[in-house]
């Protein structure tokens, strides 16, 4: 449905009152609107992220080098509450230009590296530990659902979840346009799931991760409210088969309540810098 009562003008300007849930946050400029340091810890790696779709991927990952045995892969996992700003802060977006979590720094070359994009921290950390990203020629498979996953997110999410779950007033355009296309990206993947265990192949790897952060909570009807239903993700009997056997490793389900800071409180931990963090969390 049109709203008969907005006509764009010759030059857009910014409404901060007409932004939806996040308006207090959103500006059309990028940058630094305070000075505030980041805290830091004793690993070579320091993460700092929010358990969203996009934050988990780093987490799992972490995790996931962890029960492999790189004891390299400790790291320091810091909360930036994007709801308060946190990500505007000089010392976060030193880290990240583009203000968004997840960001990684990794000190443990000569010089730090700062790494920002969920999808660049993936491929960085499988490079660095020669592990969940093929080199054989089943490489380019990997790398192409990575990428797949990593170009949908924003239709995901910005797209069908903004406009149905958080956009202050309901239209149908935007809904159905969104919700089409969420159900054709879960039948990409349904599909190949159909002919393969995974999304590269036959091993789990970095594309399995960035997937999983996305498709997983439909399947669990933990994200936008009724979506699950709405979407009639059960359909998707082969993307709920690959989400299930994902969720059960032991490294994900750590991995995805780090930097978690809602829910049940024995799924939350809001800083991340040992395994002992996670005693007494329900996993």
């Amino acid at each position: 449905m049109a709203d008969p009562t907005y006509t764009p003008a010759a030059v857009w300007t910014h409404d901060s009152e007409n932004g939806g849930k996040f308006a207090s946050i959103n500006r059309p400029t990028a940058g630094a609107r305070e000075d505030k340091d980041l805290p830091t810890g004793e690993h070579d790696l320091q993460l700092y992220s929010l358990a969203t779709p996009n934050g988990v991927k780093a987490t799992i990952m972490l995790e996931e080098l962890l029960e492999e045995g790189h004891t390299e892969a400790e790291y320091d996992a810091w909360t930036i509450n994007i709801s308060d700003g946190d990500q505007f802060g000089s010392g976060f977006v030193g880290i990240n230009p583009n203000s968004k979590i997840p960001a990684l720094l990794d000190r443990s070359g000569a010089q730090p590296v700062r790494v920002f994009e969920s999808g660049a921290i993936l491929l960085h950390l499988a490079e660095k530990f020669g592990t969940f990203l093929p080199s054989d020629s089943s490489r380019s498979e990997v790398l192409s659902w990575l990428f797949w996953q990593i170009g949908s997110a924003p239709f995901i999410g910005g797209g069908f979840g903004h406009f149905y779950a958080y956009a202050p007033e309901k239209y149908e355009y935007p809904i159905n346009r969104y919700a089409m296309e969420t159900k054709r990206l879960f039948d990409v993947a349904d599909r190949r799931l159909a002919e393969s265990e995974f999304l590269g192949g036959n091993a789990y790897t970095v594309a399995d991760i960035a997937a999983f952060a996305w498709l997983a909570p439909f399947v669990e009807g933990t994200i936008y409210n009724d979506a699950r239903t709405f979407l009639s993700i059960d359909e998707y009997e082969n993307v709920g088969r690959w989400a299930k056997a994902i969720a059960a490793r032991p490294a994900v389900k750590r991995g995805r309540i780090v930097n978690k800071v809602w829910g049940e409180e024995n799924q939350q931990l809001a800083e991340r810098h040992s395994a002992a963090d996670f005693e007494g969390k329900s996993l």
